[in-house]
């Protein structure tokens, strides 16, 4: 063992006279270890958030969307058949989004009329795991069951109309067919086949799930559809995915990923995660300050010693590092403490999540999800403050003056 780490460890074992840096010592580790804490419980809390919220708007929605710069995509297998073309895409369907009102036994409302394909709109949305009563199969199995189209409300929505699985409900379309007495409203009778739950108000409460076929009968668009949705192999790549589509169906397409869509909220929940981030810093930063005390405590106590050592022959940069290395032994076992406290209650939080969120969040439990990445910053930011809170009294260590220090000894 170097004499510099032997020195340190007897620093930090040996009963000091003043036991008032004793405490400061432990102060000081107990103020890394809780702010190591509460950093990984934030960041884990906040990534959480973000993923479930993130999964919760790609389970309605896909990870990229191709649209027709005039409107409406009228040759939809040519694109279909160059999307699938394209490297990272694993799924894609064709949709149909409209404004409608929608009427029920309680009266009617405005909605937002989806159509789509059951059949391929399996393999690009994670509607079915929302499903409280019905399937996405179900849309096509009312046209050859009752004759009545098949519809899937949102859970709000059905409680507003006061509707259920098989009640009868009305379409209803402002843009209907010219006569000389106006423009005469589409009516289209639907039998409820489904209703899913999201969590979230926005959606629950304003989507309508119809059979592509039925929406274009609807909205008396023919066999055209108003843009293809796709899913992608990995939701971070979405952007780089969107481009080479865009590069593959030429110019007159536009392909918009999910990050691009949504991309007000995700920018808010990152800038908050940051900001929170800062803030448990700061926890950090007054540990280090203690850090910062307490070796200057440590050297005034051991002015002689230091005196005697370098009389001996030991060096100003021997000198200074025996104090560096107790600074960071203080730390770094705030840091490995902290570490452990902010796993151990992660975890704690994750398996029994008895922390209840309010109503008015789209999340019921408080999410947890530790990133290892996450951990190692916080674990490499708190020593390098630590190490830095050790070079200033590191360096007065040093330059004591033997004569100065022993003089009336």
């Amino acid at each position: 063992m170097r004499f510099e780490w032997f020195i340190c460890l007897r620093y930090l074992k040996a009963k000091r006279k003043q036991s008032f840096i004793s405490l400061i010592s432990l102060i000081s580790v107990a103020g890394v270890m809780v702010g190591v804490t509460a950093l990984i419980v934030v960041l884990a809390v906040m990534t959480g958030f973000t993923s479930e919220f993130r999964n919760k708007i790609l389970g309605i929605n896909s990870h990229v969307v191709v649209q027709d710069l005039g409107g409406v995509l009228t040759d939809y297998p040519r694109a279909a058949a160059a999307i699938g073309k394209v490297p990272g895409v694993v799924g894609l369907t064709p949709y149909i989004y409209s404004q409608a009102m929608l009427t029920g036994g309680a009266g009617g409302t405005g909605v937002v009329l989806r159509g789509l394909d059951p059949a391929s709109a399996v393999s690009v949305l994670d509607i079915d795991r929302y499903m409280m009563a019905g399937t996405i199969a179900a849309l096509g199995e009312g046209n050859q069951n009752s004759g009545v189209p098949g519809i899937i409300l949102g859970k709000e929505l059905a409680n507003q109309l006061q509707v259920t699985v098989g009640d009868r409900v009305k379409l209803i379309s402002a843009a209907g067919p010219l006569t000389p007495m106006g423009v005469l409203p589409r009516i289209k009778a639907c039998q409820v086949a489904g209703v899913f739950d999201t969590g979230m108000y926005e959606y629950d409460s304003s989507l309508a799930y119809v059979n592509l076929t039925t929406a274009q009968e609807f909205l008396d668009l023919g066999s055209a559809v108003h843009g293809i949705e796709i899913k992608v192999a990995d939701i971070d790549t979405a952007a780089e995915v969107a481009d080479r589509i865009e590069q593959a169906l030429g110019p007159g397409y536009l392909a918009k990923d999910w990050m691009r869509m949504n991309r007000n909220i995700f920018s808010a929940l990152k800038l908050e995660k940051t900001a929170l981030s800062v803030i448990m810093a700061l926890v950090v930063l007054v540990a280090a300050f203690n850090i910062v005390s307490t070796l200057i405590m440590v050297v005034m106590e051991k002015t002689k010693d230091i005196a005697i050592l370098k009389s001996m022959g030991a060096t100003s940069g021997s000198i200074m590092r025996i104090f560096m290395y107790e600074g960071l032994v203080i730390g770094l076992t705030g840091t490995v403490l902290g570490i452990a406290g902010g796993l151990t209650l992660c975890e704690i939080l994750s398996r029994y999540q008895f922390i209840k969120l309010p109503e008015v969040y789209p999340i019921s439990t408080l999410p947890v999800k530790v990133l290892p990445l996450d951990v190692g910053l916080i674990a490499f930011a708190a020593v390098l403050i630590t190490f830095l809170a050790t070079l200033y009294p590191s360096r007065q260590a040093a330059k004591i003056d033997p004569a100065v220090a022993l003089r009336y000894e």
